[in-house]
């Protein structure tokens, strides 16, 4: 309870006064005057009860959230928080579904994560496909500075290079993100209804069972068109809706289209690189604003996790896609999406 036994907070001349509050909670009251007042204005505050808790979930909203603020991040969280992020950002089983299922079905809204440390959680992802794929990324960076040579130059190999086409590969796929931009809030806002999240994971257990069933192809960089990957691409602005799976999706979407199921996986992470790069840093100003420095190097550690699990997981990824055996994922998909359902018609 907000307000303890003997104790009560009054409002009603313009003033909070602290009569046996918790001192976090008068902190709170006394910066929040005016909403306060506003919201038990002429109501009786009485011991033990503040008051009827329809009306005041508001204010014990803004409170909650204010206790969560001043909380730190420890250690154990940091860790646990990178090894889901490593999990989820990589395997077919869409994170934006499972945090929409665990906040809205569950209740499990848990501590507000500060924002430069879901930043930095990301960049460790990020730091994972780097590792993964350091051979590709490397070829690419050197064929993007030999294809700037070259246009000085007035020369173009021919055949182009496959990293260097690569390069246009993954500019192309990445375009019909630009689309989703008009539309964010209202896709974002999906979360918010458990039926669509729902058929979002019975969709996405349905395109991997058909990965596995689809008519293995032969293309890579060398063979791949401009319609292919644009497609992919499309598929890649699907998935931002939660419940829609970004890897499964792309890697189904490239399958689909011919690639080779290596190529297709390897394509898929690459294609992640520009999408999770640009959302954060267009969300690092205000990220930076906001960082508690002292607790950077509780940080680090959940980014190393994060790093080294997934990491792990395209590494996993890889090998199940070489054996075409999605059927796991899509069987796990189906049982999550159902029980979603199930309990979203019980909880009305």
């Amino acid at each position: 309870a907000v307000c303890r036994q003997g104790g009560a907070a009054e409002a009603g001349s313009g003033s909070i006064k602290k009569q046996g509050l918790p001192a976090p909670v008068f902190l709170f009251l006394k910066t929040n005057t005016a909403f306060y007042r506003e919201k038990v204005q002429g109501r009786e505050v009485r011991r033990k009860y503040l008051w009827n808790f329809r009306q005041s979930h508001g204010i014990l909203s803004q409170y909650e959230q204010f206790f969560r603020k001043v909380k730190h991040l420890s250690l154990l969280s940091s860790v646990i928080l990178g090894l889901i992020q490593g999990v989820a950002e990589f395997l077919p089983i869409s994170s934006s579904g499972h945090l929409a299922i665990a906040e809205h079905l569950l209740g499990m809204t848990g501590m507000e994560v500060p924002e430069f440390f879901d930043v930095l959680l990301h960049l460790g992802t990020l730091v994972a496909v780097f590792a993964a794929y350091w051979a590709d990324i490397r070829d690419m960076v050197l064929e993007f500075f030999a294809g700037v040579g070259d246009l000085v130059h007035h020369s173009t190999p021919n055949p182009v290079p496959p990293a260097r086409r690569l390069i246009l590969l993954i500019i192309v796929g990445t375009l019909p993100l630009f689309l989703v931009l008009p539309v964010q809030d209202l896709v974002e806002g999906l979360a918010n209804n458990m039926y669509f999240v729902a058929g979002a994971l019975l969709v996405t257990g349905c395109l991997l069972f058909a990965s596995d069933r689809v008519k293995k192809g032969r293309k890579t960089e060398k063979t791949a068109t401009m319609l292919d990957v644009l497609l992919v691409g499309v598929a890649q602005a699907i998935a931002t809706c939660p419940g829609i799976s970004r890897s499964g999706t792309t890697i189904t979407a490239g399958c689909f289209v011919g690639f080779d199921r290596k190529f297709a996986v390897r394509y898929s992470f690459l294609l992640s690189i520009p999408a999770i790069l640009g959302a954060n840093v267009l969300s690092l100003k205000d990220a930076l604003d906001a960082v508690v420095w002292a607790e950077v190097p509780v940080y680090l550690v959940g980014v190393a996790v994060a790093a080294l699990v997934g990491y792990a997981c395209i590494r996993l990824l890889k090998m199940i896609a070489d054996k075409g055996k999605f059927g796991f994922f899509a069987y796990y998909c189906w049982i999550v999406g159902a029980l979603t359902l199930v309990l979203t018609v019980v909880q009305g």
